[in-house]
């Protein structure tokens, strides 16, 4: 019997090229993503030690300028601004990395089907394979069984 070829060993090949990249895509998304979440986190430890160097100017007890105050408002103003700023820029990357593993279960489910499709066709071959090698030696025995049976014949 020939020996066991699935006709669509291309597409397999192919499919599992595809699933790589899909892998590869969500892990850069996933770094990404936790990339921008670490630099939200640095912009809300330096809004959080802005509060305390204010909390702590104020508990002093000596007297702020009206420049100091407005140096304190601009600073978060501006960090406020930059930090909803990064939550888009998080929300957007989040996106992302839900769009590349929604791809990547696509990918992976076709995977799986064309792979089971081809393990249905091996376990088919192996059935045919085992039904000739049957036959042949039913044939073969049978051949022996009627040269037996001229023998007894004969004598």
């Amino acid at each position: 019997m020939k020996k066991f070829r699935f006709q669509l060993e291309t597409l397999l090949r192919v499919t599992r090229s595809k699933k790589e990249d899909a892998e590869v895509a969500f892990a850069k998304a996933s770094r990404d993503l936790e990339d921008r979440r670490a630099h939200m986190q640095i912009l809300l430890d330096e809004m959080q030690r802005g509060q305390r160097d204010y909390e702590a100017i104020s508990k002093e007890g000596k007297r702020v300028t009206v420049g100091r105050l407005m140096d304190f408002h601009s600073f978060f103003a501006w960090k406020r601004e930059q930090i909803e700023m990064q939550q888009q820029i998080v929300l957007t990357a989040k996106a992302e990395r839900q769009k590349r593993l929604k791809e990547l279960m696509e990918v992976m489910s076709y995977l799986k089907s064309i792979e089971q499709l081809k393990e249905k066709r091996y376990q088919e071959y192996k059935a045919q394979a085992l039904a000739e090698e049957q036959k042949a030696l039913d044939e073969i025995g049978l051949q022996l069984y009627m040269r037996n049976g001229k023998a007894r014949d004969a004598s």
